[in-house]
């Protein structure tokens, strides 16, 4: 029998992701320095409203509210011994919200980055990432997620460390890797590096691709990006809504959801299958996403200045791949808003 994703892909030509996580999780009152994952546990009834304001506005899966459930990150929190008990809470509603959907609805586990630099230019060895991606595979499967969804990864020693704690939890899987300025992830992968990364995995996941970033001309450059190096699975593009903004000490993303309909359709013909958003993105942006996509008439890639005309400048002149290209920067923690 096929996963649930493998199902839908079989029959669907595009697929319609969530949004963010932490800005709607702010909006319903999370503060700043929190962990999310406590909800699943002290507060599943805003879980729930969280993941039914993705089905609600048209997702065919959402991500669970996982994201920083690791014992590295967890151990910030003094929680580190609640890894299995935080992820299989954050499946178990969301198997209960899909459940109630009435249509196929796919529940996929989110598993963020540890959190610290693995070896050898930090401290967290190979097999350390391996055991803490193992150990939340582990409750995200009893919890009865469909898929593991790995994400804002910059490193390639990371996702592989991933693909092999997920393989020991005998559970598919997507992954997508955040591209910043001048168009690699923090740690120096390019677009066609992911591409060349994922095909060699012994486990390779179902889907691959970028979500976060800086915005959604910078991701949309990044997709364009996986279609030249030929794919053979299907491209995730996850983009922010918009620029984020500081302002009266919070941060905003200025991307309304007529852009986020102007970014899915273009994510599409750049050559996306599973279509969704990241910071910033509500279930007002998805269902402008949803409707803008079921009317869409497939077209033609965009260039450069198509994208750049719909959405916005770029930040950088590169994509990483020419003599122009940036360095890799420092690594810096970063939690998806």
């Amino acid at each position: 029998m096929p996963d649930a994703l493998s199902a839908l892909l079989a029959d669907r030509d595009w697929l319609l992701a969530d949004g963010a996580t932490g800005t709607n999780l702010f909006n319903m009152g999370l503060a700043s320095g929190d962990a999310p994952e406590f909800w699943n546990v002290d507060a599943p009834e805003k879980i729930r409203t969280l993941y039914r304001g993705a089905v609600e506005a048209g997702s065919d899966l959402f991500l669970t509210n996982t994201f920083g459930a690791n014992a590295a990150r967890l151990k910030l929190h003094d929680a580190q011994a609640r890894v299995g008990e935080f992820n299989r809470a954050g499946a178990e509603l969301g198997r209960e919200v899909a459940g109630a959907a009435g249509r196929p609805v796919v529940v996929a586990g989110s598993v963020g980055p540890t959190g610290e630099i693995m070896a050898p230019m930090g401290p967290l060895t190979h097999a350390a990432a391996v055991e803490m991606f193992h150990e939340q595979a582990e409750g995200l499967k009893a919890g009865g997620a469909d898929v593991l969804w790995l994400e804002t990864i910059s490193a390639e020693e990371e996702f592989r460390a991933a693909a092999e704690g997920f393989a020991l939890a005998g559970m598919p899987w997507c992954g997508t890797m955040s591209f910043d300025t001048a168009g690699r992830t923090m740690m120096g992968l390019t677009a066609p590096a992911l591409v060349r990364l994922v095909e060699k995995l012994p486990n390779p996941p179902i889907a691959f691709g970028a979500n976060c970033g800086v915005g959604a001309s910078d991701l949309l450059r990044t997709v364009l990006g996986f279609a030249g190096a030929a794919p053979r699975r299907p491209v995730i593009a996850k983009g922010n809504a918009g620029i984020p903004r500081y302002v009266e000490g919070h941060i905003h993303y200025n991307g309304t959801p007529e852009l986020m309909a102007r970014y899915a359709c273009l994510a599409r013909d750049a050559g996306a299958t599973i279509i969704g958003g990241c910071c910033g993105t509500t279930p007002e942006h998805l269902r402008a996403m949803r409707a803008a996509l079921e009317a869409h008439v497939p077209g033609a890639p965009p260039g450069l200045a198509a994208i750049a005309e719909a959405l916005g400048e770029f930040s950088s002149a590169s994509d990483g791949t020419g003599p122009d290209a940036a360095p890799a920067r420092r690594p810096r923690r970063r939690r998806r808003e």
